[in-house]
């Protein structure tokens, strides 16, 4: 069954006021709501540069598409909410069917806590006894919530045990925890399975704690789409599902308990149903939590994702749901154009945002696309756009550009508001929602 959300909360975003804070907004916007904003059908060109817009169809799109594909082969979803920190973007996902939301930390659950969501995983150890302290609160004052939690060593382990043993009252709800394998070159979780199961037995030994499974992230094995990268991603899930088949065996979970196997980011989530998926037979839970699908891109993951411009495996493509918007501010030189977005504005450690159409310089004109033209480098504030030095310059100062961007989940923490678009390849968009993102 699928996680719930405070509907009510998040729709209260749209009764709040735009202010100078939000940087994708012109002063003429301040001081009304989200509500009275979109009641005049504001166009793109009446929002300043440099700006990041969402597209709706894309959104919508990506959401139906991955959700479709997770219900064929027989996996639940519960996407990294970190990506967008979006409340309302995390209510499209439930509202398709995802299974809960993942998130990377404790502040970022208290988001989801403040909007009701009700199923969180927390890919990551909490080891803070302020943090495990106020878990214990809220899972004592709400019945329904659920939350999972990870831990890579018996340390970790020792150390959730004393901090929430010296605090809950005796019969108080245990905290589910998973175990994380890792692997090498990976990030955290334990390095090999005898380590691994370790963890495993100091859960089973603690009072306060309960094993609810195994999980892990092979997005760190592998950098690309190789079948070599590919083969050590596998190899990796076959570690992580030998480390679940050795615990149910054993009978190490409770009898009560459906065990999660979960991994899958937004790059090789094909690979981990092709490995994982089977354990759903005997049992298991096979969950991922792939979340850059949500906005997909027109660099890293449009050349990775399964599918992607190279699909892996079946459904629908994915389509680029975001993009930037700049504007030309200066040519000092000859084949040189400076626009006026950097690393504070759009996502750069991927890929350098990719020069795709030229918006109308007047009425009556229409968008075109560019070609010949390289972004070469970020500052903190401009971009360095690069063409053919010779013969007439293909751009003017004041021309408009949208450019394709790279990795989501340094986009979306970079905007406070966003706007979403009707179509990206319009003339004018309309503006048809906008997204409060947390970070």
């Amino acid at each position: 069954m699928s996680a719930s959300y405070d509907a009510a909360a998040v729709a209260a975003l749209a009764g709040e006021p735009a202010t100078w804070q939000d940087k994708a907004l012109p002063p003429a916007f301040w001081g009304r709501t989200v509500t009275e904003i979109l009641a005049d059908q504001p166009r793109l060109s009446q929002l300043p540069t440099p700006l990041l817009t969402l597209s709706g169809p894309g959104l919508r799109h990506n959401v139906a598409t991955m959700a479709s594909w997770c219900t064929k082969h027989g996996v639940e979803l519960a996407p990294h909410g970190k990506t967008t920190m979006a409340p309302a973007l995390w209510a499209m996902q439930l509202e398709a069917g995802s299974w809960a939301i993942t998130l990377a930390n404790a502040f970022q659950l208290g988001v989801a806590r403040a909007y009701g969501v009700s199923r969180v995983i927390v890919a990551n150890s909490v080891i803070s006894p302020l943090q495990l302290r106020w878990i214990a609160d809220e899972l004592a004052a709400d019945p329904s919530f659920e939350v999972l939690v990870w831990a890579d060593s018996v340390r970790t382990v020792e150390l959730m045990e004393a901090a929430r043993s010296a605090y809950v009252t005796p019969g108080a709800r245990r905290l589910d925890v998973l175990v994380e394998v890792g692997g090498a070159d990976g990030r955290t979780g334990a390095r090999d399975a005898e380590s691994a199961l370790a963890v495993a037995t100091q859960i089973l030994e603690s009072t306060t704690l309960r094993l609810a499974g195994v999980a892990g992230y092979e997005g760190a094995i592998a950098h690309g789409a190789d079948e070599a990268g590919l083969e050590h991603v596998r190899s990796y899930l076959d570690v992580l599902a030998a480390v679940h088949t050795r615990l149910q065996e054993d009978n190490s979970y409770d009898a009560d308990v459906v065990p999660v196997v979960s991994a899958g980011g937004s790059a090789y989530f094909e690979q981990v149903a092709q490995v994982l998926a089977p354990l759903g037979e005997n049992g298991a839970r096979v969950v991922l939590r792939s979340g850059a699908y949500i906005a997909h891109d027109d660099g890293y993951y449009r050349e990775v994702s399964p599918l992607g411009s190279v699909p892996r495996t079946d459904g629908d493509r994915l389509v680029p749901a975001m993009h930037g918007w700049v504007r030309i501010t200066s040519q000092p030189e000859a084949g040189l154009a400076i626009f006026d977005a950097g690393k504070r504005d759009l996502p750069f450690d991927e890929g350098l945002p990719e020069p795709q159409l030229l918006r109308p310089r007047a009425a009556g004109e229409t968008v075109s696309k560019v070609e010949g033209m390289t972004v070469t480098k970020v500052n903190d504030q401009h971009g360095f756009l690069r063409f053919s030095p010779d013969g007439v310059a293909p751009l003017v100062i004041g021309d408009e550009l949208r450019v394709g961007l790279s990795h989501p989940c340094t986009a979306f923490d970079k905007w406070g508001l966003i706007p979403v678009i009707d179509d990206p390849e319009a003339d004018d968009p309309v503006v048809v929602d906008l997204v409060r993102t947390f970070f």
